[in-house]
């Protein structure tokens, strides 16, 4: 008996094929990738930023772009939010329930950190005196300088940005857990 014909061989995946045989709605898909390249930016850009010294020059240019693309990315999540419920989206293949409560626990957590992680970087910035330039347009500060909660803010802001890295890293290995191990094309719902 050959390998492919064995009982314990696993299923080829058909590239034109998903799991359920559905895909999520293309607007879905677009903002997932795009959603995922802006933080993942943000996230290497954040931990450079962090190792520079400070009054270094580049260093206000960089916290500007900082800023104004992680406000684009919470707008890009909130559009996202929305579409989710609008959307169709199609079902889990079958799976057991453990992993099922671990899917929807870990993408339940990557939304309340896309939603807590920018909330807390703008708090942060208006506790201080330079506030929040979104693509050069000084924002509304909701606060005064005030050292203590400007610490608080941002130490929270760093602390999600460590726990989304870590929920990005299980989201990711999820998928390719699915793919290459389970080989129920799971992935290809999501592909452009």
């Amino acid at each position: 008996m050959t390998r492919a014909n064995s009982p314990d061989a696993k299923p080829a995946i058909d590239a034109n094929a998903s799991a359920g045989g559905q895909r999520y709605a293309g607007l879905l898909i677009a903002l997932h990738w795009l959603i995922a390249l802006g933080i993942v930016g943000l996230l290497a850009l954040g931990l450079y930023m962090v190792g520079l010294p400070k009054g270094l020059p580049v260093k206000a240019t960089l916290i500007n772009l900082h800023k104004s693309v992680g406000l684009t990315v919470f707008l890009l999540v909130l559009l996202r939010i929305v579409a989710r419920l609008v959307l169709h989206r199609p079902p889990l293949p079958p799976m057991p329930p453990w992993q099922r409560a671990a899917a929807r626990t870990t993408q339940g957590l990557l939304y309340v950190g896309m939603v807590a992680m920018p909330l807390a970087g703008y708090l942060g910035s208006s506790f201080n005196s330079y506030g929040t330039r979104f693509w050069g347009v000084l924002l509304p500060k909701w606060g005064w300088d005030d050292a203590h909660l400007r610490e608080l803010f941002f130490g929270l802001h760093a602390a999600i940005g460590y726990a989304l890295i870590a929920l990005i890293v299980l989201h990711v290995a999820g998928a390719f857990k699915h793919q290459w191990i389970d080989r129920d094309n799971l992935l290809a719902r999501m592909l452009p």
